[in-house]
This record gives C-alpha cells, structure tokens and sequence, in this order.
C-alpha cells in the first residue's frame, strides 16, 4: 500500500518487551512500545522513521520482528542495559487490567539523535513519551509540517507546562477520553476537544476505546462508534495503532480536508481492531490491504441508514 513516492513519517517513542496475560492466554518477551505499534500500522500506509532506543537484551528475533520495506531503523539507538518492559494482565472485562511491573531500563536515559536524513521528514507522530523528548525530536526537525502528538495523565500531571509548550506546536493531539477530561478540567467531551483546541492545535481526536473516537476539526465534529468484534484477545498497542492508521492514511493522501480526516479516523479504527485480535502487533503484521478496505466498508454500514 505505501510506496517510495510518499514521504516518511517520523515517529518517537518507545520500543519495548512486553510479557501481558488475557483471558485468551500469554505472550512473553514479545514486542511492544508505543513507537513500534505505529509503525506497524503506519507502514500499512507509508514509509517511516523510527526514532527510539532499545538494550542489549533486544535480540535478533525483536529486530527481526521490527524489520519492514517501509520502516528505517536507523534512529534506533542500542545502550547498555535493558531495553523497556512492560507486564500486565487483562481481566474478563478485556477494558480493564492490572499492571504487574514497569521497567523502564535504557529509557531513563533516551535522548534521541535523529539521523540527517530524518532531519527534512515534515510529519512527525511525538508517541507517548517526555514532553522534553518531544520537544527535542521537534527542534530536531529542519520544518515540521505536521505535527502529530500524543501524551497520558503521567504528563499532565507531572509537566503539563512543558507538555503545553509541545501542544502548542501541534497540528493534532490524539488523546483518550480521561485523559482529554484531565488536561482541560471539562467533564464534557467536547468542550473539553475546544479547550485543547484553544491551546493549539486546530484538530483533536479523542479515543474512546471500544466506544470509538470523536473527531473535532476546527468546528467540525466528528463521531465514529466502535466496531464490535467477536474476539479481543489483547488490546495492547491498540491506540499507537489507531494513530499509526489515522497519520498514515492522511499521509498518503496528501490532504488535510475534513473528508479525509474523517476517514482517517476509520482508517484509524479499523487497523486498531485488527491490532486487538492477536497479540503484539502479530496480526498488523499479516495485514492485507483488502482486508483493511473490507473492515473500513464495515464501519461505513455501521453508521448508514435512510
């Protein structure tokens, strides 16, 4: 689907190792991290850069697994130490799960270093990550066109100046519900979408899981439902996936029209409910375009009626 004459997108964040347990079995050791999620979606869509660090312990299969046409490693960084990891386990109400343990190994010590031939890329995805890490991936970019972000309550409560100061630099945030109700102090969604609004960027996109997403572009706005799966079997990553398709799909079609970002948003959707039914990202990475194209005519009828 992606092709050499669409430009790269840059993405930052992290790549991990992930062990997660739900009612549907185990993984352990396998893939995670916000920026190896979006790349497996993105890349369904256009070719991407990946800025990131990892440890000694990443080991042939993991770079294997990272491996695609469409996807540069060359800003990931490998430092001594352990690379990210992240256990959890879901319960029978697949929204809901418990951390087991964080282990943020080589990532207290990111500080990424783009590659010249990062420098020129104008879109630029800032994942889940420092707002300083974002901020510097930013000054990094000779002329970021395109700016694409999303952060978590740990930021907002933690360093919200500065996480404003990446805010407002921004031409998207894509945030969750919670998190957009925390940022603003607005129990309602969409005067909590013209809030941000008014920090920043002109488009907001909000997750709401399993109950899909909000759109809000200018004064547009924007709802798509969820699509009810017969089989969620981990969840993980689902939202760096919903991201990877929504910025992937806008940067294949050259265009910021409300259409587009309206189908974005089931682009968006639609990779994200693929990534939930295996897990990692093992069903991104069998994806086929049709199959894509067959689940976004999904969500279109899910929405028609006379």
């Amino acid at each position: 689907m992606a092709n050499a004459s669409i430009s790269p997108i840059v993405v930052a964040g992290t790549i991990a190792i992930d062990t997660v347990s739900s009612p549907f079995g185990k993984a352990e050791r396998v893939l995670g991290g916000s920026a190896m999620y979006f790349a497996a979606a993105a890349s369904l869509f256009t070719p991407i850069n990946v800025v990131s660090v990892v440890g000694e312990d990443f080991g042939p299969e993991h770079w294997k697994e990272m491996s695609h046409p469409e996807v540069d490693l060359s800003g990931v960084e490998t430092l001594p130490g352990k690379t990210f990891s992240w256990g959890g386990i879901y319960r029978k109400d697949i929204n809901r799960r418990d951390t087991l343990f964080t282990e943020l190994g080589v990532l207290e010590r990111f500080n990424p270093v783009l590659p010249e031939s990062y420098r020129s890329c104008q879109t630029v995805f800032l994942a889940n990550v420092d707002p300083a890490i974002q901020l510097k991936v930013l000054d990094s970019l000779e002329k970021p066109e395109f700016v694409v972000l999303d952060t978590m309550n740990y930021w907002i409560n933690n360093d919200q100046s500065r996480l404003e100061e990446v805010i407002a630099r921004s031409d998207v945030i894509i945030i969750n519900d919670d998190e957009a109700r925390e940022l603003t102090g607005e129990l309602n969604l969409p005067g909590a979408m013209e809030k941000i609004q008014q920090l920043g960027p002109p488009v907001v996109v909000v997750k709401k899981g399993e109950h899909g997403a909000l759109l809000a572009d200018g004064g547009d706005l924007f709802a798509l439902p969820g699509l009810p799966l017969k089989t969620v079997c981990d969840p993980t990553g689902a939202g760096d996936s919903f991201a990877g398709g929504f910025v992937g799909y806008i940067q294949r079609s050259g265009s910021r029209a409300n259409q587009v970002l309206r189908t974005a948003v089931a682009y968006g959707s639609a990779v994200a409910s693929f990534c939930c039914e295996d897990f990692s990202a093992n069903r991104l990475r069998i994806l086929e375009v049709e199959e894509l194209d067959r689940r976004v005519d999904q969500f279109r009828r899910l929405v028609e009626f006379p």
